[in-house]
């Protein structure tokens, strides 16, 4: 139906005709001249076009059936051109079956766009042999079609299922027979009907969106009457073309009507945002890199105004990979200034989740590449599609060189809520740092002037917003803007009645913008996305191993700096690859979870690949730091920066004991696979351990059999744990404060089936779905002495776990480690913490610092936040003590009131079938503190739980290369200077929100401190005295140092 204001507008008469009129102009866009006849070779492997032309290849005829999951073919057919095709333009009428890639002549050509694009005629317009043809020119042309998988979605849509009755969602298509070629021809696009079509459009999409009683609607309405009039179909074609630009001519008075001098001003960029995996695995993304980067450079050839921007050095890497010479136009056309290539990171990945480290390493590489391949500055975040957006990015954003952010997806969310006040703002981050941040309501918008203008009319900022950034296009696939996207920006520069549209990036914006003054508001803070809350805990494995990946790391870079005084040769560029490895997989749908099965496997494989050459690497540098070899020494490293203790495992050697090289006894106690030790290390340092024949016991953690179940005690703490595993109480000796408020380390099991993107949300009800928690509960004591430990079995729902509940000698930390083969549909895993602690805002552990979040559900700001994202530990705590949860690689919690809620585990249906079904390792740990929050040791134990500490045969002497006199001020990275110059870069933050001087001691010799920026550049030097500096932090400032060789 019209809207009403067209129908008072417009007689009936009149808009019924009008529809039959443009639907008829549009099917008289194309005649076609002749079919392809095929030839097709199928594949499972990725080739190159020269490689597929050695494939074998078989005479195929329309309805030809083929395609296995994930299987490719490819087909070829050469045609030339009849005399009809005499300088018209000819374009392609594909019907292939499924998404493919084209070549022509030998060339990357482009696409035929995935099948959910809105217009029919966008799957032709841009496929065009020639603007003008030519009788007798021929075309080979090469088609590479995917011939698709499946994964499970109802038919709403929405990337999730509902409840799944037994034996639902199974692949429809027959294995073998998943794809049919169509009929493909070739034939003549009718230029004069599609030029009048746009016209025609853009202002019937105009009329829509203005004031009916307006003289120009009635002005516009009368136009497109006219069209109807002067336009007669029923009759041949020389006599229709002539109608049509008969019918363009009369429109032009409306066409050429200008505005006022106050409408906004829409800056239109092109772009086709490319999940490197989603849906599809990552070599289907090589495929799509092709498709749509070579049929943009066709539309960029064809308008000299358009510009098109284009994200991820990642995608750039995969197109240069695999089609060299589209990467060369590609450079090309960045020189010309049309390709705009920026986004400053590596991929756009996860910002939730993602170390503050790995962030900074996002924009280094990303940035290098931008400089170093393509010959740009990039300074704009494009960052239009991640979950939600940490607090820690504007400081980090500053440090790299990057001056504007661009998303869109916190007005993104479908939930009610919180709305976002701002389109325009200055982003302060939760250092005081400032970046100036755009977020359209979209990445993907059309540009017809019913579109846009409604963007306008429906903007959250009504006031101090003159301008719009507007990032239009398909994209994943769809092949980015098809030509009707330009040709609408073309007509509306200045139409009467309309917004203005100018074709400019991102960066052309932001300068301009601030020419006329910048943003009038700021926000403070993170940019929460009320959605997609599942992400924190969806595919398990994926978020273990990518922080198990990032600390493997800093580990190699760590020893790696000491190895090199040395004089051992640091593998840079197998270090630089091992990053980026990483930097892929944390792809805002790959990291989150919320990609098909088969992206997990491959992703589980790059995972062992890093954990391997990490592992080599970091064994070969610390080595280097061994003065002797053999014997049945070993020396213990911590790379943490601050001294700790530290359970380490030893060989039997030491069963009758250990003590260091400098003959300081160690207490040790013999265990199922070794013997444990006790062992005091310094910071950023190692000590050498020898057996000894004086075994020194300790019996400082011991475990007390009760009739309510069981009682685990040090010297500093003392935990009751009952016969379901709890723990009922928990005090510090201290004091004897109660911490438990009722059992903790509780088990509840929700029904968990969001109403949309399953993989991705959390719906607020799960609360009132909960079901049967543990059952079949043993507890049984294991050891006591330097650990006290119990082993704690069950099953919950379907699934059986293991759990292990430790406590060490002088340790205030209840860690469990568990184990769950877990075997569950549509369900929700969570162990609850009520502590004795009243507290309006917890504390979330994030990037470089913490967030405080609320723990009550007052408003609409409160309530959008009961899932929210954590590092390594969240806690509730007063002014005079607190309590915490640390976790080795949980990322979902939720806070309610007094209670801490870890995410362990949940189980989607989409877009993989009982995703995370499989056995799972994680460890968690409870501990509680007298004092503030600032005096508290727990940023430390959040440390020490997720960093053990490295064991290595040999024999050196006590060193520590670096001290910080402020707890508050932690060494995050010491890495390798990235130019391979010999120089060490020092990473350092606040940690708790307070402004502090600090003094840092260092071993480096011969080696001058400067401060420099995140990526590596020196900004000035930092006066030193016997390797003594002097800094001031600002509360969660990260400073970067650089140790330059003398």
């Amino acid at each position: 139906m019209e809207r009403s204001t067209q129908m008072n507008v417009m007689h009936s008469e009149w808009s019924g005709r009008f529809k039959h009129w443009i639907r008829t102009l549009k099917d008289d866009f194309y005649e076609p001249l002749g079919e392809f006849r095929w030839e097709a070779g199928r594949t499972m492997e990725h080739l190159s076009p020269e490689e597929a032309a050695g494939m074998a290849f078989t005479p195929v005829q329309p309805g030809f059936t083929w395609g296995n999951t994930y299987e490719y073919c490819w087909f070829r057919s050469r045609i030339e051109l009849p005399p009809e095709a005499e300088g018209k333009r000819i374009v392609m009428n594909l019907k292939p079956g499924g998404e493919s890639t084209l070549f022509i002549n030998g060339q990357s050509f482009g696409t035929y766009r995935a099948d959910w694009v809105s217009e029919p005629h966008h799957f032709m317009e841009d496929n065009t042999l020639a603007r003008e043809g030519k009788a007798g020119s021929s075309y080979e042309v090469l088609m590479e079609t995917y011939a698709g998988h499946y994964y499970p979605e109802c038919a709403d849509g929405g990337c999730a299922t509902g409840p799944v009755l037994p034996g639902a969602f199974t692949d429809p298509l027959p294995e073998g027979a998943r794809r049919t070629l169509g009929s493909c021809t070739y034939g003549i696009w009718d230029e004069d009907a599609y030029q009048l079509y746009m016209d025609v459009d853009t202002l019937h999409k105009l009329l829509q969106t203005l004031d009916e009683t307006s003289l120009r609607a009635a002005k516009v309405a009368k136009a497109l009457e006219q069209f109807t009039l002067i336009v007669d179909f029923e009759q041949e074609k020389e006599k229709r073309s002539a109608g049509y630009r008969a019918a363009r001519e009369a429109l032009r008075p409306a066409m050429e009507a200008v505005n006022g001098s106050t409408m906004p001003v829409f800056y239109a960029v092109g772009n086709a945002h490319l999940d490197l995996a989603w849906l599809w695995p990552m070599a289907e993304t090589h495929r799509k890199t092709e498709r749509t980067f070579a049929a943009q450079l066709r539309l960029l050839e064809e308008y000299p105004e358009y510009k098109f921007i284009q994200s991820q050095p990642a995608s750039y890497e995969m197109c240069r990979t695999y089609y060299p010479e589209l990467f060369e136009r590609i450079k090309e056309a960045i020189r010309g200034g049309q390709w705009i290539a920026d986004g400053a990171m590596w991929v756009e990945p996860d910002t939730n989740m993602t170390s503050g480290e790995s962030l900074i390493r996002q924009l280094v590489h990303g940035k290098r590449y931008y400089k170093e391949e393509l010959g740009v500055d990039s300074q704009v975040l494009w960052l239009p599609d991640t979950f939600g957006y940490t607090a820690a990015l504007p400081q980090i954003l500053r440090g790299c060189g990057v001056k504007y952010l661009v998303t869109q997806k916190i007005f993104w969310s479908y939930n009610e809520g919180d709305q976002f006040p701002y389109h325009y703002f200055t982003w302060e981050g939760m250092d005081g740092s400032r970046v100036d941040s755009f977020l359209p309501t979209s990445y993907t918008y059309r540009t017809d002037p019913k579109e846009i203008n409604e963007v306008w009319k429906n903007r959250t900022q009504v006031q101090d917003l003159d301008a719009f950034l507007l990032p239009f296009g398909y994209g994943d696939g769809g092949g980015g803007p098809s030509r009707d996207y330009v040709e609408y920006a073309l007509r509306q520069k200045d139409l009467e009645g309309g917004v203005k549209v100018k074709m400019e990036g991102p960066r052309e914006f932001f300068e301009e913008m601030e020419e006329q003054g910048g943003p009038a508001h700021t926000y403070v803070g993170e940019l929460y996305f009320s959605a997609h809350r599942g992400t924190y805990t969806s595919q398990a494995m994926v978020k273990k191993n990518n922080r198990k990946s990032e600390l493997a790391l800093r580990e190699m870079e760590m020893w790696s700096c000491l190895a090199e005084t040395k004089g051992w040769e640091y593998p840079l560029a197998e270090a630089d690859a091992l990053w980026k490895k990483l930097l892929l997989h944390q792809f805002h749908d790959i990291l989150p979870g919320s990609s098909i099965a088969r992206v997990y496997t491959e992703a589980e494989q790059a995972f062992e690949e890093i954990f391997r050459d990490t592992s080599r690497i970091t064994a070969d540098a610390a080595d280097s730091l061994l003065t002797e070899q053999g014997g049945d020494a070993v020396t213990v490293f911590n790379s943490l920066s601050f001294d700790r203790k530290a359970l380490v495992t030893l060989s039997p050697a030491f069963a009758d004991g250990a003590c260091t090289a400098e003959g300081l006894s160690v207490s040790t106690q013999a265990a199922e696979n070794g013997v444990k030790a006790l062992v005091e290390l310094p910071s950023c340092g190692g000590v050498t351990l020898v057996p000894c024949t004086t075994q020194t016991s300790c019996e400082g953690a011991r475990i007390e059999k009760t009739e309510e179940g069981f009682v685990l005690e040090n010297e500093v703490v003392k935990a009751v744990i009952n016969q379901n595993g709890e723990v009922t109480s928990f005090r510090v000796k201290e004091t004897g404060r109660e911490f438990a408020a009722a059992p903790m380390n509780c088990f509840h099991l929700y029904k968990d089936v969001p109403r949309l993107f399953d993989a991705w949300d959390i719906d607020s009800n799960y609360i009132d779905q909960e079901v049967e928690g543990a059952r079949d509960i043993t507890v049984e004591i294991l050891s006591q002495g330097l650990e006290a430990v119990l082993r704690v079995t069950g099953r919950i729902s379907e699934s059986t776990y293991t759990q292990h509940i430790r406590l060490a000698a002088d340790s205030r930390r209840l860690v469990f480690d568990t184990q769950v083969d877990w075997k569950e549909l549509h369900r929700l895993w969570k162990v609850a913490f009520p502590v004795a602690v009243y507290a309006e805002n917890g504390i979330n552990e994030m990037q470089f610092g913490y967030v405080e979040r609320p723990d009550h559900r007052s408003k609409a700001y409160d309530k959008d936040r009961f899932e929210v994202c954590n590092h390594r530990y969240s806690a509730l705590c007063d002014a005079a003590h607190g309590a915490a949860v640390l976790n080795d690689c949980k990322y979902g919690i939720s806070m309610n009131g007094n209670r801490l809620e870890l995410t362990l585990l949940r189980a989607p249906s989409a877009p993989e079938m009982r995703a995370d079904n499989r056995v799972h390792t994680f460890t968690y740990a409870f501990t509680a503190w007298e004092g503030s929050f600032a005096d508290c040791d727990v940023v430390r134990q959040g440390y020490e739980l997720n960093v053990p500490a490295l064991v290595m045969p040999g024999s050196t002497s006590r060193f520590s290369q670096i001290q910080i006199d402020r707890e508050n001020i932690l060494l995050d990275t010491m890495k390798p200077a990235e130019d391979g110059s010999g120089d060490i870069i020092l990473r350092l933050y606040e940690s708790k929100k307070a402004a502090v001087p600090v003094r840092i001691h260092t071993e480096f010799q011969g080696y001058r401190p400067y401060l420099c920026d995140m990526l590596e550049n020196i900004a000035e030097e930092i006066p030193s005295e016997n390797g003594d500096i002097q800094l001031s932090f600002r509360a969660f400032e990260v400073k970067t140092i650089r140790l330059v060789k003398n």
